[in-house]
């Protein structure tokens, strides 16, 4: 028997179409990171205090007692995480659009309008978060330098959307906005206009000798993650020279096991994975078991194993996601290696992860902001009619408590 038609307020459809609940999960599942790392989503922006072990009492001496004053001893280390950061999504709806031939809200209209609106912003969102905690503050790079007539070479096309707002810098020069007028993806260019829609902006300041990158807004200004880039490279590297504000150099623990790849090639990829892991079983605690890698690395194992099926027995056949990642688990006698590819990694480094030895803290993880009297949506008018405005907000930072049982095979460039 049909229902009759139900009109309802848009405050009502987002409670019952879209709870926060449903759309954390939904969000989570689309990020491989996130759904394999621990997370603690009861954590209150207050200081995390990080304790690892500095030094292990090691006095051991043969056919004599260790002087009193020459034992040594157990150091516990006091590392701080001072606050979350904040990642904020917007959606707009048109008033308009949601109305029946009454002026009310109807249902039909709602649901016509959101599975498409929420599908986007969550790739869009996720995208997002797992660029930074992959790859660090940047999720592109110039690839050659920007013109008067405001193209840009980037590396991944794929990363950006029209009308998309970014900001762009290098070594010497100031951070500007720009917005996304075009996308060429056969030449990966993009063309800028300092407004949405507005004339191509001139960007031929910035340049790849300096280094230029792009940015998602607020990064530059307000920090982003504690990515994986960051934490598991070392200074030298690339890498950050402290951890939750202890010097990485001063510990052992806090040593990820860094692993030359400028000899990798596409033919020899799997057999520099597999040394490198034998390194990474000799020197690091813990399991690293995960290698984490770009579809470019992943398609070169993939072709290697095809290959050379009798030096690589592959355990479990290719599972792939929908969401954007494929794991495939291969044996040799070295050991057994899980190899994960992901869209958002990059091609320069390939990380080797023990996913127990790190833990993502979040204030409720994702949710729509509400405002003290409980609304889940902003309301705004203009001259062209109504909107309404949903945010959507993830506070939260990684907290690293082994990196000394990871490792990075860093430096690929074939």
């Amino acid at each position: 028997m049909a229902g009759t038609t139900r009109n309802v307020d848009f405050q009502t459809m987002l409670n019952e179409y879209l709870p926060n609940e449903i759309f954390y999960e939904e969000t989570i599942k689309r990020d491989w990171f996130l759904t394999n790392v621990e997370r603690d989503d009861s954590w209150k922006g207050s200081k995390v205090i990080v304790p690892f072990m500095g030094a292990r009492a090691s006095s051991l001496e043969f056919g004599q007692l260790a002087g009193a004053a020459d034992i040594s001893q157990s150091k516990p280390v006091r590392g701080e995480i001072p606050g979350y950061k904040e990642v904020w999504g917007s959606l707009i709806f048109n008033h308009g659009d949601l109305l029946d031939h009454e002026g009310k809200v109807k249902e039909a209209s709602f649901l016509r309008i959101l599975p498409d609106e929420i599908e986007a912003f969550q790739t869009i969102m996720k995208e997002g978060v797992s660029h930074q905690l992959l790859n660090g503050a940047n999720f592109d790079t110039f690839t050659a330098n920007g013109t008067a007539g405001g193209v840009i070479g980037v590396k991944h096309p794929e990363r950006y959307n029209i009308n998309q707002k970014i900001e762009i810098d290098d070594g010497d020069s100031a951070v500007l906005a720009v917005y996304v007028l075009s996308i060429d993806m056969n030449a990966s260019t993009i063309t800028v206009s300092l407004t949405r829609g507005g004339a191509v902006a001139d960007v031929s300041a910035y340049t790849t000798a300096q280094g230029a990158k792009i940015y998602h807004p607020g990064v530059l200004a307000n920090g982003s993650f504690i990515s994986l880039r960051e934490a598991i490279l070392s200074a030298a590297n690339g890498g950050s020279s402290t951890i939750h504000g202890i010097s990485k150099l001063a510990y052992p623990a806090l040593q990820a096991i860094q692993l030359d790849g400028a000899s990798v090639t596409a033919t020899n990829l799997l057999d520099k994975i597999f040394d490198g892991y034998v390194t990474v079983r000799r020197k690091a605690k813990g399991n690293a078991s995960k290698v984490v890698m770009s579809y470019k690395h992943l398609g070169s194992c993939m072709k290697i194993i095809e290959t050379s099926k009798g030096a690589f027995n592959v355990t479990k056949q290719p599972s792939t996601s929908v969401y954007g990642w494929t794991e495939i688990t291969v044996v040799t006698v070295k050991g057994e290696l899980t190899l994960v590819g992901i869209q958002e990694m990059e091609d320069d480094i390939i990380f080797f992860l023990d996913m127990k030895s790190m833990k993502f803290r979040t204030r409720g993880g994702f949710k729509k902001r509400m405002s003290p009297e409980g609304k889940e949506y902003f309301e705004i008018r203009s001259t062209s009619g109504y909107q309404y405005i949903v945010d959507s907000c993830l506070f939260g930072e990684m907290e690293y408590r082994g990196i000394g049982h990871n490792a990075v095979m860093y430096g690929i460039n074939y």
